[in-house]
């Protein structure tokens, strides 16, 4: 059992020590599911006022639902649609501040009103990407970008 002391109160420092708690539960561990699983559950326990946190695996041409916390999410999302498959086909980090008002939002959870969406990139390929959704409309800012973007880097190396 895990347990981390995870407790600042300005949003840099609460990226330090995410990462560190995330660094320590995927250390030496190989398999990218449990990897995902794990960090999904630390996000969704640390990071306040989220409704969904998780990961969409690039399998071909389309982004594929995994390890994640939250309600039911759509199973299958094609490059270039919606904020997921628009950080994928970019490669680059979609802050989202009104989902509503994102052309071609795919509303998976209808509670959702902003979002962050990360690319997983490992030597310039892509493996996937991390979404945060919150139910408060501009809940994400630059720190959150940030801070998700050192998780996801963390992990590009072991998945």
């Amino acid at each position: 059992m895990f347990t981390f002391d995870i407790a600042a109160t300005d949003k840099p420092a609460l990226y330090r020590e995410l990462l560190a708690a995330l660094d320590a539960l995927t250390a030496g561990e190989a398999d990218p599911v449990a990897n995902m699983a794990n960090a999904s559950a630390l996000i969704a326990q640390y990071l306040p006022d989220l409704n969904w946190a998780g990961f969409y695996r690039l399998l071909g041409d389309t982004l594929v639902l995994g390890p994640f916390q939250g309600k039911a999410a759509c199973i299958r999302i094609a490059l270039g649609q919606g904020v997921c498959g628009t950080a994928a086909a970019t490669r680059t980090t979609q802050l989202v501040a009104d989902v509503h008002a994102f052309p071609g939002h795919i509303a998976c959870d209808a509670d959702s009103a902003s979002e962050l969406v990360v690319p997983i990139m490992r030597g310039g390929v892509l493996l996937g990407v991390l979404d945060l959704d919150s139910p408060t409309p501009a809940r994400f800012d630059e720190d959150d970008a940030r801070g998700v973007e050192a998780l996801a880097a963390l992990l590009a190396d072991r998945l």
